[in-house]
């Protein structure tokens, strides 16, 4: 027991030491030292800096919200536009490229040209096949003219003859009624025959002119197939000069030239795709979820931020909605009649056009990513 409480001693004796060596002043020391307390006014004035951000994050919160309830807004959204892709009607060898890549191009301005030595000889022999069929048209209407000539002619015969047949006649009928006893019967069979021989000229003066006019009617005939020649003749004539045009690719609109993917000498097949024409008259497809679509219509405002385009938004307006969720129109559209089913949200592709005229200089293109902010109340 006397041990025990002189070791005790000696502990007790080295711990008070050790306090006394330790200087709580030196540098270094701070962290051993023993904590201050904080004074009643800190306290509250800790307590009040944390009220006022407090109350300073609930404003900012409520006025956020009250903000944010009158727009809809979504990142599933780009910049879209028409874009033609420009192919030749007719086969050919490219003889010129007129254009480069993402050059600005005018409606109607040659693209590219296809060597046309072989649709220009086409048309040099159907410009040919048409002279001559114009030739034998104007040989068909004069053999008409002539057959004409020809019934006026045989008409005048036959009146002269009529006449000739009037007169036998008369002078027969005069013979006939004189007495039998002061004329000779010789007399009277010859202005008998005279009579017959002229009615008989006259029935053949009438029917040349019968026979006439039947040549006419062929003749008429051969003149309708004379201008159908000719008729058949100017549609291959137009139809040589629009295989010639082809020979020349021309910008269905203004825009500017994309991927192009023909060189010069290369042969190219009807219907290939050789390049494409963006146009400036873009818009914004942006895909928003069903729930965000009741408050939205056309006409109303939206603000369009892209993301390559940094500063203030482009001001534009709701055009129109797609009839049908992006979903219905995929490649492999859902089935849900089939399988479990798991309701998604879907999207519908609204159309938003700008407005703003900053847009046209901005050198947008299809594909750039955008977030529109459309204000529903």
């Amino acid at each position: 027991m006397d041990g025990d409480r002189d070791v005790s001693r000696v502990e007790e004796a080295r711990v008070s030491k050790a306090d006394a060596q330790f200087d709580y002043g030196k540098p270094g020391a701070d962290d051993k030292a023993p904590p201050k307390k904080m004074s009643r006014g800190r306290k509250l004035l800790f307590i009040l800096v944390a009220l006022v951000v407090l109350a300073g994050l609930i404003v900012g919160g409520v006025l956020y919200w009250l903000d944010a309830r009158q727009y809809e807004s979504t990142d599933d959204a780009s910049v879209d536009g028409h874009i033609s892709q420009v192919a030749f009607q007719i086969a050919g060898r490219v003889l010129r490229l007129a254009v480069d890549d993402n050059q600005e191009v005018a409606a109607g301005q040659v693209l590219l040209e296809l060597d046309g030595r072989d649709y220009q000889a086409r048309l040099d022999q159907t410009q040919a096949q048409l002279g001559q069929s114009r030739a034998q048209a104007t040989q068909a209407r004069a053999q008409l003219a002539l057959r004409q000539a020809d019934i006026d002619q045989g008409l005048a015969q036959v009146r002269v003859t009529e006449a000739d047949a009037a007169q036998a006649q008369a002078d027969y009928n005069r013979y006939r009624a004189i007495n039998p006893g002061a004329i000779a019967r010789q007399q009277v069979d010859t202005a008998a025959s005279a009579a017959k021989s002229q009615a008989a000229k006259a029935d053949a003066a009438r029917q040349a002119v019968l026979g006439t006019r039947a040549q006419l009617a062929a003749q008429h005939a051969m003149v309708q197939a004379a201008d159908a020649g000719v008729r058949v003749a100017e549609t291959q004539v137009a139809n040589a000069e629009l295989q010639l045009s082809y020979t020349k690719l021309l910008a269905p609109l203004a825009g500017r030239v994309t991927r192009r993917t023909v060189e010069l000498g290369n042969y190219v097949n009807p219907g290939q795709a050789l390049l494409s024409v963006v146009p400036d008259d873009l818009w914004i497809t942006a895909n928003f979820k069903e729930t965000q679509l009741a408050l939205m219509k056309p006409g109303q405002d939206v603000e369009v931020r892209i993301d390559a385009v940094p500063g203030a938004p482009f001001h534009a307006k709701v055009q129109s909605f797609q009839s049908g969720t992006g979903s219905v129109f995929s490649s492999l559209p859902a089935e849900n009649a089939t399988g479990n089913y798991v309701k998604v949200t879907q999207r519908l592709p609204v159309k938003i056009v700008f407005d703003d005229p900053r847009a046209h200089d901005a050198k947008l293109a299809p594909g750039m990513s955008a977030t529109p902010r459309v204000k529903v109340r």
